[in-house]
C-alpha cells in the first residue's frame, strides 16, 4: 500500500476515528477512575510489567470496542453500493482487503502503542528496574487489537447491515465478560472458584496480582495462536464471496482455539508467574527489597534496622535477624506462612503503604511480633490487629495506633479496646510477660490459634 492509497484510505474511512476513539476511552479509564491502576505498587506508572498488564486490562472494553468499529469499517462498500464495480475490477480481492483491514488496524495500534509510550515514559521517569520483559504482553495485545477490527471487518462484509456493527462489538463485550467468570471447582483452603484456560481466550487480563508476577510464556504462545486464527478468519471472510468460501474461513479460528486450548496452562499457578529477576533481593546490611522497589531501600534500610535492634532488645535471641519484602506468590485464600527469623512484609499492605521514619518502625515492629493471618486475598480487621497494637506497645513502652489502619476514630477505638490487656501485660513480671509474647508469636507464626487470646492469658488453640 503507497502512500497515496493510505492517505485517500485515511481520509474516506472511519480508521482516524477508530484510532482517536480507542485512545480517548483508554485515556478516560486509567486518568478519570480511580481503580488498583493508579495508587498502589502495582500502579500502571509504577513497574514496566504492571504498566504492561493494566494497559491489557483496558482491552475488557478496547477489544469490542475494535471490532465494533471493524465492522462498521467493513460495510464500507455495503453502505456506498459499489460491490459490483469492485468485483469487476482486477485488483485482486486479496489486495483491497489488506488496503482496507491495514489501514483500520493500524490506526487501533497506534492508539495503543500512544498509550503504552505515555504509560513508559512515566515508568522510565521513576522505576529503578528495566527490563524487556513486558514487551510480549504489550504484544499480544496490539495483535489482539488487530484481529478485533478484522474479525469485524469480515463478518460484516458476510453479514451486511446496520445491525452488525452494535450486535458485534455487545457480542465481543459478552464474550470477554463470560471467560472473565469462568471458573474451575475452588482449591484447598481457597475462599472462591479459581480461573481455567478458557479465561486465558480472552485477550483482557483480568486482574495484576501484584509487581512480582507476570505471564507465563505458554499463556503468550497460546494467545498469540488463538489471536492469529482470529486475525485469519476475518481476512478470510473479507476475501470470500461465496457461502462455501464463507464457511471455510471459519477453519482457522476453530483451529486456532484448539491449539490455544492445548498450549494454555491449566493449572492457575502457571497462568502468573514469578518474575524471578524481578524478585533478586536487593540489600542494604540486614533489610532487602526486590528489585522492583529498589528505589525504596533507602527510605526502608534506616527504620528496618532500628526495627530489627528493638526486637532484639525485647526478645533476645529468639529475635528476627532481617527484614525481607515478601515475595511468596500464594494463591487466594491460602494461609501465609511465616519466618521466625526474618520480618516479611508487603508494600501493599496499608501499614506500609505511606509509612515513613518512626511510622515505619512501628509497621515492621507490629509485623514482626504478630505477621497476621488473614488468607491471601482477603481483606479483614479484628484480633490480628489488636495483637499487633499491644505487641508493639510492649516493644516500645508505649500504646499507639498502628500505621495506616484506618481513621482517626477508628484507632481510638482500638487503643481503648485493647489498652486493659496492654495494661495488664506490662504489669506482669518480665518471665510472664515473656511467656505470653511467645505464646503469642507461636499462634500468629503458625497461624494455628488466637493471638490476642494468648495475649491475654488465654489459650492460643
Amino acid at each position: 500500500m503507497n502512500l497515496r492509497v493510505l492517505r485517500t484510505e485515511l481520509k474516506r474511512s472511519v480508521a482516524p476515528w477508530a484510532g482517536l476513539v480507542a485512545l480517548a476511552t483508554a485515556s478516560a479509564l486509567l486518568h478519570l477512575i480511580s481503580e488498583p491502576w493508579s495508587d498502589t505498587t502495582t500502579a500502571w506508572t509504577g513497574q514496566w510489567t504492571s504498566m504492561a498488564l493494566w494497559t491489557r486490562t483496558l482491552l475488557f472494553y478496547l477489544w469490542p470496542l475494535a471490532v465494533g468499529l471493524g465492522a462498521l469499517q467493513g460495510l464500507r462498500e455495503h453502505r456506498s453500493k459499489i460491490s459490483d464495480l469492485l468485483t469487476s475490477t482486477p485488483r485482486p480481492p486479496w489486495h483491497r482487503a489488506a488496503t482496507l483491514a491495514g489501514t483500520t488496524a493500524g490506526a487501533l495500534v497506534a492508539a495503543f502503542v500512544s498509550l503504552i509510550l505515555v504509560g513508559a515514559v512515566q515508568v522510565f521517569a521513576h522505576a529503578g528496574y528495566t527490563h524487556l520483559g513486558w514487551l510480549p504482553i504489550s504484544l499480544v495485545g496490539v495483535l489482539a487489537l488487530v484481529a478485533g477490527a478484522v474479525l469485524g471487518m469480515g463478518a460484516a462484509r458476510a453479514l451486511p447491515s446496520v445491525l452488525t456493527p452494535p450486535a458485534l462489538a455487545m457480542g465481543a463485550f459478552v464474550f470477554t465478560a463470560v471467560l472473565a467468570r469462568t471458573e474451575t471447582a475452588p482449591m484447598p483452603g481457597a475462599p472462591g472458584a479459581e480461573p481455567n484456560r478458557l479465561v486465558l481466550l480472552s485477550p483482557a487480563v483480568e486482574k495484576v496480582p501484584n509487581a512480582l508476577v507476570t505471564l507465563s510464556a505458554s499463556v503468550h504462545l497460546g494467545q498469540t495462536i488463538w489471536m492469529l486464527g482470529v486475525a485469519s478468519t476475518g481476512f478470510a471472510l473479507l476475501v470470500a464471496a461465496t457461502l462455501r468460501t464463507r464457511l471455510l474461513a471459519l477453519a482457522p479460528v476453530l483451529a486456532g482455539a484448539a491449539l490455544a486450548l492445548l498450549v494454555l496452562p491449566s493449572d492457575p499457578r502457571r497462568m502468573f508467574v514469578v518474575d524471578e529477576a524481578a524478585a533478586k533481593p536487593v540489600c542494604d546490611g540486614a533489610v532487602c527489597v526486590s528489585r522492583t522497589q529498589q528505589a525504596r531501600l533507602a527510605g526502608l534500610a534506616g527504620p528496618g534496622k532500628e526495627a530489627l535492634r528493638l526486637l532484639h532488645g525485647a526478645l533476645g535471641g529468639r529475635a528476627p535477624e532481617t527484614v525481607r519484602e515478601n515475595t511468596a506468590m500464594l494463591p487466594d485464600g491460602a494461609t501465609p506462612r511465616w519466618s521466625r527469623t526474618t520480618v516479611l512484609f508487603d508494600f501493599d499492605d496499608d501499614m506500609f503503604a505511606t509509612a515513613k521514619g518512626e511510622e515505619m518502625t512501628r509497621a515492621l515492629i507490629a509485623q514482626g511480633m504478630v505477621p497476621g493471618c488473614s488468607p491471601v486475598g482477603w481483606s479483614t480487621f479484628g484480633d490480628d490487629q489488636f495483637a499487633q497494637t499491644v505487641a508493639v506497645g510492649w516493644v516500645l513502652g508505649d500504646l499507639k495506633p498502628l500505621p495506616g489502619t484506618g481513621s482517626a476514630a477508628l484507632n481510638r477505638a482500638v487503643v481503648a479496646r485493647v489498652r486493659p490487656v496492654w495494661m495488664e501485660l506490662m504489669a506482669l513480671p518480665r518471665a510472664r510477660q515473656l511467656e505470653r509474647v511467645d505464646a503469642m508469636r507461636a499462634a500468629a507464626l503458625s497461624c494455628e490459634g488466637d493471638a490476642f487470646e494468648a495475649l491475654k492469658g488465654g489459650p492460643s488453640r
